[in-house]
């Protein structure tokens, strides 16, 4: 049972033009339907500076906190979709994803399904898929910043001269230490994203699971491993420079060698509006050419 007026709160890329006639759809759509908005205060000065939009009265969202909204909407790409992830963290409010990028993984959503979307979910029938997020902790000092990703954590090198060796355990038990570029732990929705680009595993979306892909590794036989999401891994990494880098979705900090990183699933995790007409298999196909054979 939706209640009397819905409420979207908008995030977007400020950094393409390309979106105007995407946005001006959307607010047409949302103001038909009587939906009230709040938007982003970056994204709304961009949109009335920069691209000279008129957008109606609506909330302005600064800091942390989105407010009392039913939806969060997305315009831009995958690194847009995982910034607004980031920014709201654990309110628990389902993402639709509008693509205005590239590939479009988790902004699943064209300008083209805008109508129908909303339209569905003023209805009551979206579907919402909740995804596991990865939470790093750190016992020796305070981690900067969000310490939860939805695609990976990347222990990563700081120069370009050396490898690392990153001494990884689960669940206290040592596995083994890699001597490599570093090291991606990847959910299942970050298993397209940077650790495919590595060689790790395809890994369907809801499994329960977490992998570790080495980036660059000095071994033949150091191959990707996949693990239940409930194992905690524990990671100390030596380094020449007596530093390396932890990327989290993009985001990195400089971290001195020695520490002992633990990485797990969060407590909470993210609600994403997934497109009605596509499965994961769907889009693999479509967006990253699984399984074609250019032979026909």
């Amino acid at each position: 049972m939706q209640k009397e007026q819905l409420k979207f709160a908008l995030f977007g890329n400020v950094y393409q033009e390309r979106k105007s006639a995407a946005v001006q759809k959307l607010l047409a759509v949302l103001e038909a339907h009587g939906i009230a908005i709040a938007v982003e205060s970056e994204f709304l000065a961009f949109l009335r500076d920069k691209l000279q939009i008129c957008v109606p009265d609506c909330e302005v969202i600064t800091g942390d906190s989105i407010g009392d909204v039913d939806y969060v909407v997305c315009m831009g790409g995958d690194g847009t979709f995982l910034g607004v992830a980031s920014r709201i963290g654990n309110a628990q409010v389902p993402i639709l994803g509008i693509n205005t990028g590239r590939l479009g993984f988790l902004a699943s959503f064209s300008s083209d399904d805008i109508e129908v979307a909303v339209a569905d979910i003023c209805k009551g029938r979206v579907c919402v898929e909740r995804r596991s997020l990865l939470q790093v902790l750190c016992d020796d000092e305070p981690l900067q910043g969000y310490p939860f990703a939805l695609n990976e954590v990347a222990i990563l090198k700081h120069d370009i001269s050396s490898m690392i060796s990153i001494h990884t355990r689960i669940n206290g038990e040592y596995l083994t230490t890699y001597q490599a570029d570093g090291l991606i732990v990847g959910t299942p929705t970050g298993s397209t994203a940077y650790s495919l680009s590595v060689g790790g595993p395809i890994v369907v979306p809801n499994s329960h699971t977490m992998s570790l892909t080495p980036v660059a590794p000095h071994s033949l036989n150091m191959r990707p491993l996949v693990l239940c999401d409930d194992s905690e891994v524990e990671l100390c990494v030596e380094s020449r420079s007596h530093s390396f880098l932890v990327a989290m979705d993009g985001r990195s900090q400089s971290y001195r060698d020695g520490i002992h990183l633990r990485i797990r699933r969060a407590p909470y995790d993210v609600q994403v509006v997934v497109h009605p007409g596509e499965s994961f298999f769907t889009t693999l196909r479509r967006k990253m050419m699984w399984g074609t054979d250019h032979r026909e």
